[in-house]
């Protein structure tokens, strides 16, 4: 059974809480309440989040002092971030998002079905990162235990696994770039950050793809952070 990924709402009104989870809970993912910077910050401490829908304007840390420290941290500076605020003061205040780290900045009050879609993205893109990541793993397993055994018979299984991990890694990057080029068609802020986030992620993917390629060294590389 394939995992749920979590979704992280960060907001200091009930309300608005409830909305957002009404809007997502068609995603069928595990939606986590915080009703504070503060208590994001600690919920980040303990879950991984496929992406973070965070309010701009909340009592005591907002949210971008919320954002600044959620990307220092190793952890958790690559979880996309979605700013969503019922203020608009123009372009500054838009690109100041940005600046903190944002992959999309969403005035309120907003489409649901376009909020949604944005969200589904940056599920679909969690869940198959982690499906290679758990794949990459098994397979690097498979190539320890079968250094002792003859080359043929060794390397049979581990080279079927690999051959499906490039296959899968090939499908999200098609995927992405179907999606990178939507967003360039909409020459804005938010389509930079969000396709310059993809571009990360996959690069990310690649290179754990290339250290598990025949002849990448015997040295075990690390793995891709997960985002």
């Amino acid at each position: 059974m394939v995992q749920k990924a979590k979704i992280l709402l960060v907001d200091d009104r009930p309300e608005n809480l409830l909305a957002l989870e009404a809007i997502l809970s068609a995603l069928d993912q595990t939606l986590v309440r915080a009703s504070s910077g503060e208590e994001a910050l600690k919920a980040l401490l303990t879950d991984d989040f496929a992406v973070i829908l965070l309010d701009v304007q909340m009592p005591g840390m907002d949210g971008f002092e919320t954002a600044a420290h959620i990307k220092r941290r190793e952890r958790t500076r690559d979880i996309p971030i979605i700013f969503l605020t019922a203020i608009n003061h123009g372009p500054h205040h838009t690109f100041r998002g940005y600046a903190a780290g944002a992959v999309d900045y969403i005035s309120k009050p907003f489409d649901p079905w376009v909020l949604r879609a944005k969200v589904s993205v940056f599920v679909e893109l969690y869940m198959k990162n982690c499906q290679l990541r758990e794949q990459a793993a098994l397979l690097r397993l498979q190539l320890e235990s079968g250094q002792g055994r003859s080359g043929a018979a060794a390397a049979q299984e581990p080279a079927g696994l690999l051959a499906e991990l490039s296959a899968r890694l090939a499908a999200v990057e098609e995927q992405a770039e179907a999606l990178t080029k939507q967003l360039d068609e909409s020459a804005d802020a938010a389509a930079v950050a969000t396709a310059a986030h993809l571009e990360r992620k996959l690069t990310g993917l690649r290179r754990a793809l290339d250290a598990l390629e025949p002849g990448a060294g015997s040295g075990a590389s690390p793995l891709p952070s997960q985002s």
